[in-house]
């Protein structure tokens, strides 16, 4: 780990060098929370429309990237902005919930996907063993990931009926759940809308190593892509994957000839692409109003 962050200096020059395709990153970005939050709205019945499963779907990324919640927190708050907006509050809540289960149960999809496309393009064999080894690691973990969300389901139900108003208050919640899990044609669409918004970030990585002048092509790009979020999968339990994202970048890009300080700018301008739409979201979130009555104060939404 020392070895990893002795060079960060470097790549911090490296990243603000790069800072000018921020604003390409953030929009690419933002088309992977927009494929994300069709994904979500197949599995509400399409009862709102696109945009606003986006906007709510912004205010997620930013209440859990941005604020010290429970894991859930975005989408317990989520559930109760769709329900202010006369969205019946079973169908939000069990919406939201088969949402997170789906896009866990997904990444590992897209790290083999990253995984064929690395067979198929060669790469460095010699660090083979040791990225296959951290791959198999990024399965687990996101695999964990996704049992982790499968068995906060009932807490996430249960914070929901706890948090909403009277008037709100959330019955036939169970059936909901039952009743979306029974609609394949829905979660095979979100399935791949969520398949769709991971590989997405193909096109970052891809607009992040121009900017840091070592262009890859858009293959290596998703390997990267992929692998990284592999690392990152691994390290679900690590506030942030803090370390443990940018060993997976310095790892992938070592397949493809790139220095290890390139790498950590390339997760460094994650990073701040990160924080730059978290705070939108939480900007969206201060803005919503119901009628004249606020949203509860930063920091309630996931007690």
């Amino acid at each position: 780990m020392l070895l990893l962050w002795s060079g960060i200096g470097d790549a911090l020059r490296e990243a603000a060098a790069a800072l000018p395709v921020l604003p390409l990153t953030i929009a690419v970005h933002a088309g992977q929370l927009f494929l994300s939050a069709l994904a979500w709205r197949s599995l509400l019945d399409r009862v709102v429309g696109p945009g606003t499963a986006f906007r709510v779907r912004v205010v997620r990324e930013g209440v859990d990237s941005l604020l010290p919640v429970a894991q859930v927190g975005g989408e317990i708050l989520a559930v109760g902005l769709l329900a202010r907006r006369g969205v019946a509050p079973a169908l939000a809540g069990a919406g939201t919930a088969l949402d997170l289960l789906t896009e866990g149960a997904t990444l590992p999809v897209v790290i083999l996907l990253g995984l064929g496309t690395l067979w198929l393009l060669g790469g460095d064999v010699r660090a083979l063993p040791a990225v296959l080894a951290a791959v198999a690691l990024g399965i687990a973990g996101a695999a964990g990931f996704a049992l982790a969300q499968r068995l906060g389901l009932l807490r996430l139900i249960e914070a929901i009926a706890r948090r909403l108003p009277p008037a709100m208050r959330v019955d036939g919640l169970h059936q909901a759940l039952l009743a979306r899990a029974r609609n394949r044609r829905a979660l095979g669409w979100a399935s791949l809308l969520h398949v769709a918004a991971w590989s997405g970030g193909a096109f970052e990585v891809w607009l992040a190593m121009w900017a840091l002048g070592h262009s890859v092509g858009i293959g290596p790009a998703f390997v990267i892509e992929s692998l990284g979020m592999a690392a990152r999968g691994a390290g679900f339990a690590v506030p942030g994957a803090l370390g443990v994202q940018e060993g997976g970048f310095v790892a992938a890009a070592a397949l493809f000839g790139i220095p290890p300080d390139t790498a950590l700018a390339l997760s460094a301008l994650k990073r701040v692409r990160e924080v730059a739409v978290g705070l939108v979201g939480l900007a969206l979130w201060r803005m919503e109003r119901v009628g004249s009555k606020p949203l509860p104060p930063l920091g309630e939404a996931g007690r």
